[in-house]
């Protein structure tokens, strides 16, 4: 019974772990990707650094092979003139020289493996980094196009078939409104004995009410043939 119970604790624990995860997934793989970005610069800042110390190691490599060749130089000088004493000093400097040299490009070589080790890395991990955000990017996309089709927590549709049913509802009151105002307008007109004595002029039908240009010039052509 106990056994049971522990099984029906871990495997409701992680139910519920398996449906965090669903509904909070898009932004844990957002902040994983951002953790894995922080993971990559750091890795490139350490093959900078290998890449500087390497260059340190190369100059003092190349360093030592010229203090190396100036000694031998002048210890076969010194070997030429019989001054021995001078020559083995400087033999016994010249194999501490060696040795040093020979521990410099040993250095050398297990820098230029690990640079080159890194490097690999490096290409790997951010290989892997632009595919995460290219993937992020597609589940974005992917989710947001899932709600519209009502798969997710809000269906689009659903708030889109509302919004055009409101709008609908107001384009249809509004329409009534206008027609409204157009009768009111009528029936006021057709009451109006002023108005249709106005429409009746503008045809034709009697006496025009406003005065035009043509009646100027023939009040004024009649006052001009008074006077004169």
């Amino acid at each position: 019974m106990i056994k049971q119970l522990f099984a029906l604790f871990l495997g409701t624990a992680n139910e519920a772990a398996e449906n965090f995860t669903d509904r909070h997934g898009l932004t844990i793989l957002r902040q994983q990707i951002n953790d894995s970005a922080r993971a990559v610069q750091c890795a490139r800042k350490a093959v900078a650094i290998a890449i500087a110390q390497n260059k340190q190691e190369e100059d003092q490599y190349r360093q030592i092979v010229s203090r190396l060749e100036d000694l031998e130089g002048r210890t076969i000088i010194a070997l030429q003139k019989g001054k021995k004493k001078i020559a083995r000093e400087a033999a016994e400097t010249i194999v501490l020289l060696e040795a040093e040299r020979d521990t410099s490009k040993n250095a050398r070589a297990r820098f230029q493996s690990e640079i080159d080790r890194l490097k690999s890395q490096v290409r790997t991990a951010e290989t892997r980094l632009r595919e995460l955000k290219r993937g992020h990017r597609i589940a974005n996309v992917t989710d947001k196009t899932q709600r519209m089709r009502g798969e997710g927590e809000v269906s689009v549709h659903s708030t889109l078939a509302d919004a055009e049913k409101t709008l609908l509802g107001l384009q249809v009151r509004q329409k009534q409104i206008d027609s409204t105002a157009e009768a009111m307008v009528e029936m006021d007109e057709a009451g109006n004995s002023e108005q249709v004595i106005e429409k009746l002029a503008e045809a034709g039908c009697g006496a025009s009410l406003k005065t035009s240009a043509d009646d100027v010039l023939a009040r004024l052509t009649r006052k001009t043939a008074k006077s004169g």
